[in-house]
């Protein structure tokens, strides 16, 4: 203890706070990735099987989930964050905290893992399609037992990706006070040029994102064949 006082002395003075940043980034990051996956992966499933040649050729339907995602993408996220205001009010109940960024965080995110996944079905063999459609399964049924179950690899890697995308999100969050590692850095940090705080920041992010990335590695390896 008196060996981490000298070395990150205005960290160890009040480490509550650092614990309560902790919990802060991982919330946000459950509670926002947890919705993402669900929405982006419905997203990505339609752009792939509305579009030409997909399984429920929907050419309309298609042009118009591409173009949203299209314009979503190009919004910036603190952008985001400050027209959905009246939207994360509605659904959350508050426009602060964890609670209050929730909805920008999934509105930003859902898109971008919703290429991921149209890039992942997209490299599924179109044998294995043709085959299934032979067999005389049903379009809901060759999404689970061909797209998905042949995927899992290209998913699990594009879910990685996406949720240390999110992590890097929630910096911003400091903005509707929602608190978080990097409101951590900057506020109690950098304007206060207490870098010690900076760099135990830094390492934690590193640390989380890491374990993200190990887990994604092995989702990844034990389903490839």
């Amino acid at each position: 203890m008196e060996w981490l006082n000298n070395i990150i002395p205005n960290v160890m003075a009040d480490t509550d706070r650092l614990f309560d940043s902790i919990l802060a980034t991982l919330q946000m990051t459950a509670w926002s990735g947890a919705v993402m996956f669900v929405l982006g992966m419905l997203l990505g499933i339609a752009l792939t099987v509305t579009k030409d040649g997909g399984i429920l050729r929907q050419r309309v339907v298609h042009q118009i989930l591409d173009k949203i995602i299209n314009i979503c993408r190009s919004v910036p996220f603190v952008i985001f964050i400050a027209i959905l205001l009246p939207v994360t009010k509605a659904i959350m109940g508050t426009k602060i905290g964890v609670r209050g960024v929730i909805v920008p965080l999934v509105v930003a995110s859902v898109p971008f893992f919703a290429r991921q996944v149209e890039t992942a079905l997209a490299n599924v063999n179109s044998g294995l399609i043709e085959a299934a459609q032979a067999m005389g399964k049903g379009p809901i049924e060759i999404i689970f037992t061909v797209y998905l179950r042949e995927s899992i690899p290209a998913i699990a890697r594009g879910t990685t990706i996406t949720l240390i995308n999110l992590i890097g999100l929630t910096a911003m969050a400091g903005y509707v006070g929602a608190g978080g590692l990097g409101d951590y850095a900057i506020t109690w940090g950098y304007n206060y040029g207490r870098y010690d705080i900076i760099w135990v920041s830094v390492l934690f992010v590193i640390l989380i994102v890491s374990v993200i990335q190990f887990i994604g590695n092995l989702i990844a390896r034990k389903n490839t064949h």
